[in-house]
């Protein structure tokens, strides 16, 4: 995408270059300049988002798996019946 704008603002500089006249070449160097801003910043983000680290792997895995821990001990004491009646233990002799 970035590279179309760069396109629109060499039309944009050759319509300024060809016209005759003073407001339609004004017009079109503003828009040439617009244009080439546009598309190197669409450029740099493009850079930028490839350059870019994926998240999921920022974290480090001691910490990954004592999370994976803490998850897996909440869902065995969210499974695991708080007070039961019928499964308290039988009384000693």
């Amino acid at each position: 995408m970035p590279w179309l704008f760069l396109l629109l603002a060499l039309g944009a500089v050759v319509i300024a270059f060809t016209t005759t006249s003073v407001p339609l070449a004004a017009i079109a160097l503003v828009l040439s300049l617009v244009f080439v801003v546009i598309g190197v910043l669409g450029l740099l983000a493009q850079r930028v988002g490839s350059q870019s680290r994926n998240e999921a792997m920022m974290v480090d895995p001691v910490e990954l798996r004592r999370l994976r821990e803490q998850a897996d001990a909440r869902r065995a004491a969210a499974a695991a019946p708080a007070d039961d009646p019928a499964r308290t233990p039988p009384a000693g002799p």
